[in-house]
Formats: C-alpha cells, structure tokens, sequence
C-alpha cells in the first residue's frame, strides 16, 4: 500500500505556525479530579482529545514524496532534526530519486548530500548499503512489514515502525524522545519507564490500537513546540489539568528571600541552617535530592537565588 500521495507536503507544518496553533483557550482551567487520581487510560483519553482540539492535522514534519524517501528520511533523523533533514533531503533525492540509484552510489558520493546531518559518515554508508539490500534481497521494493524493514542497515526497531505506520498503515507506536519525554511527564506511563520500549508497551495497554499512529504524532509534536525538554511551555499547556509533571511542580516550595551566600551555598529551611556541602537523599518518586547534612530535610535552598534545590523526576533520552 503507497502512502497518502503527498501527505507530508500538503500537511499542516507546525513548524511554521505561531505558539497560538497549539494553546487551547481553555488551558488553565481546572477540574474536580484532580491529576494524581485519574486513570492512566482516562489521562490518556484526555491527553490525545485536548491535543486533537490544538494540533491540526498531526503527521510526520518530513517531506517525502514516495515510501523510499520517507525511509531514507527517517534514517537521517535519528538523533537529527526533522528540520534539518528536509533541508538536505531535496538535492539528494534529486541525485539518487530511488533505491537502484543508491545502489550503484559508494559512500563518499553521498556524503556531500548529508554531511550537515549528525552521523553523516555512517548514514551515508547505511544509505549505500540499504540500497543494495533493496536491490539483490527484496527486488527493487521496500519490504512493507516492519520485521522486512528491520533487515536493512541503518534502520532499527523506532524506523521501521515509523515507516511501516505511516508508509502503510501497520499499527505501530514508535517512542522517540518526543514521545518518550511527554508520555512520562503527563502520566501515561507508570514509575520506572524508563526505556522506550517500557514506555511503548504501556503506552498501547491504555491507548486504542487504531489510534496508535496518530497519537504518536501528537506527543511528538506537543513535545517538539510546547512540552520541550528544557523549559517546557506549560503555562502555554493544555494539558495541565491532568499532568502528573504539573502537578509535582506547582507543589515545589516558593522561593526564600534574604538568603545570605556568604554563610554558605545552601540553606535548610527545616533547621536554618546554611552550608556548602550538602548530603543526597531519594525522595519517594525515586528521584535523587539535595539534602541537609545535619538534619536530612529535602527543604533545601540555593543562597543566591533562593530557589528549591527539588527537581521533578523526568526522564529523558
């Protein structure tokens, strides 16, 4: 099955658009349940509806014209903008428009198409190399399963599974770090998911296997415009009324005024006292705290921005 003939080309490019395009009006308000007593499948249910009410439109920001440019763009991604890759994608695909033409190319006359791109070396030899594959193993066609895909180098379990999901429609759920970063931080995924494919098996127990593909797009892209990895946007959130992350840090404690840094790096605010070494202690959401070395207390401040030294667990790749 062909994908949708210029899907990616025609979509909405979220790229392009004003913060507004993902800020529902209704962002701030809040509900009688709160956070921590939701369901993950009921936080979900909320999740994919108040990102489908700001997200017009959720597809892959790679252009792609056929299911070889798709794949070819999907292995420069990795660990690469989607941004940067549709930058150099147009000239190469106009000197290698499809599989037999990188057949026959070597590595370093690829190179020069993707050099801008992180790895370029290796992805111009995985390029070549697929290339052949397609030729001598699968007769000139992308295998069309995700395990045939799997086969060729360069593309690994979060490849394939994106190009089988969106290329033909395979019900799939590739967890990148969009997806893997937002999942947590909302509430999707229990304690200890800390590995994509901890993350990706919960995620398809509480979401509806149809709605795999398109839910994959919307966490992708809240994560890339408004759920980023430093200095989230939530105040700009839709979904801070069930997000566990939210949640966890309106509860962190105000700011200290008045500190004074020459007495020492830190402050206790439980047995006032201030110090420049301080212990560690695990809190209960195992994530790892500055402490008080005379007391223990977590209530920890920095003396020269009165800041909490708490940090809310989030897991990243």
């Amino acid at each position: 099955m062909s994908p949708t003939p210029g899907r990616a080309r025609t979509a909405f490019f979220l790229h392009d658009a004003p913060r507004s395009v993902f800020v529902n009006a209704d962002a701030s308000e809040t509900t009688s349940d709160s956070p921590p007593r939701w369901s993950r499948t009921r936080r979900a249910e909320f999740t994919l509806d108040r990102l489908r009410a700001v997200i017009d439109e959720p597809a892959t920001e790679l252009r792609y014209e056929s299911e070889y440019e798709l794949l070819v763009a999907v292995i420069l991604s990795a660990q690469c903008t989607d941004a940067r890759v549709n930058e150099v994608t147009p000239a190469l695909f106009e000197a290698f428009p499809d599989a037999e033409a990188l057949a026959e190319a070597e590595q370093e006359e690829i190179f020069p198409y993707v050099q801008s791109v992180t790895y370029p070396n290796n992805k111009a030899g995985y390029l070549a190399e697929m290339g052949r594959q397609v030729m001598d193993d699968f007769g000139g066609a992308l295998p069309e399963t995700i395990a045939g895909l799997r086969d060729l180098t360069g593309v690994g379990r979060k490849t394939a599974q994106v190009v089988a999901s969106v290329a033909y429609e395979i019900d799939a759920f590739p967890v990148d770090t969009h997806v893997f970063r937002t999942a947590n931080r909302i509430g999707l995924t229990k304690r200890g998911a800390d590995t994509p494919r901890k993350v990706e098996r919960q995620l398809k127990r509480i979401i509806p296997k149809e709605d795999w593909g398109e839910a994959h797009h919307l966490l992708i892209l809240h994560g890339r415009y408004t759920c980023t990895a430093r200095n989230p946007s939530c105040d700009a959130c839709p979904l801070t009324p069930a997000c566990r992350y939210y949640a966890r840090k309106q509860r962190l404690p105000d700011p200290i005024g008045g500190l004074d840094a020459a007495e020492g790096a830190f402050f206790c605010n439980t047995c006032t006292r201030y110090f420049d070494t301080p212990a560690t202690h695990t809190d209960r959401y195992d994530q790892e705290q500055t402490a008080c070395p005379s007391c223990g207390s977590m209530q920890v401040f920095d003396t020269d921005s009165g800041e909490t030294t708490k940090e809310v667990l989030d897991y990243r790749v």
